[in-house]
């Protein structure tokens, strides 16, 4: 693939170095004559120095009909006048915008950017899947709301799938009564192993229902770091 990388100095080192490990051509184009030279000495290829934000740059790049723009200015608008520019007069097929401001995401999306990365923005997406995690279970009260049954619909990054219910760790007091695995209903035991899809009927005191979550969340942490 051809590629522009455009601005940018940890970033672009980082996203210049993956692309050229995968054999891509790789165009370089960056405002900063400190970060150019840098980026030249550290790949061993020529960068243009240059504001990516005016179309004689471009020109001068030979960026015409390139694969992906990847905009890595710490100016979010710079960034995004790169990616237009680059697609509505170089015909670069693909535009990869990062942005500080995470309220740009969406914005710039429907500006017509194909893909817009904000740090802060996918940080706050993350937290906020995870404090909805119990928002995903069904649940149902029984006995005076003494007894809970909760529904848990196994998800790859749950970390429960592909091992056995001896091996998952439940907090005492709580047990999985059955597994509906598709049109089949599992009474399962220790040994039975739990796949992705499964939901999974889990009988437990009301007032601790919340060591559920606390399980989920902490397979989920396991999975991350693996």
């Amino acid at each position: 693939m051809k590629i522009i990388v455009a601005g940018g100095k940890n970033e672009a080192d980082y996203i210049v170095g993956m692309f050229r490990k995968e054999k891509n051509d790789v165009i370089v184009i960056n405002p900063d004559e400190v970060a150019s030279k840098f980026l030249s000495e550290q790949h061993r290829i020529p960068v243009l120095v240059g504001d990516p934000t005016k179309s004689y740059t471009f020109e001068d790049s030979n960026a015409k009909n390139a694969d992906i723009i990847v905009a890595l200015s710490e100016n979010d608008i710079d960034n995004y006048i790169t990616c237009i520019t680059a697609k509505r007069f170089f015909n670069v097929k693909k535009a990869i915008c990062r942005v500080l401001n995470p309220k740009r995401v969406e914005i710039f999306k429907k500006l017509g950017i194909d893909s817009v990365i904000s740090s802060i923005y996918m940080l706050g997406q993350t937290i906020k899947e995870e404090s909805n995690l119990k928002a995903l279970f069904k649940t149902l009260s029984m006995e005076d709301e003494k007894i809970s049954i909760t529904e848990i619909e196994v998800k790859e990054n749950y970390g429960l799938h592909g091992k056995q219910i001896m091996n998952l760790e439940l907090p005492p007091r709580i047990n999985i009564s059955c597994i509906l695995r598709g049109n089949t209903v599992i009474i399962p035991n220790g040994k039975t192993m739990i796949f992705l899809g499964d939901k999974l009927l889990m009988i437990s005191a009301t007032t601790d229902q919340k060591q559920i979550y606390s399980m989920i969340e902490k397979n989920m942490e396991k999975a991350d770091k693996q």
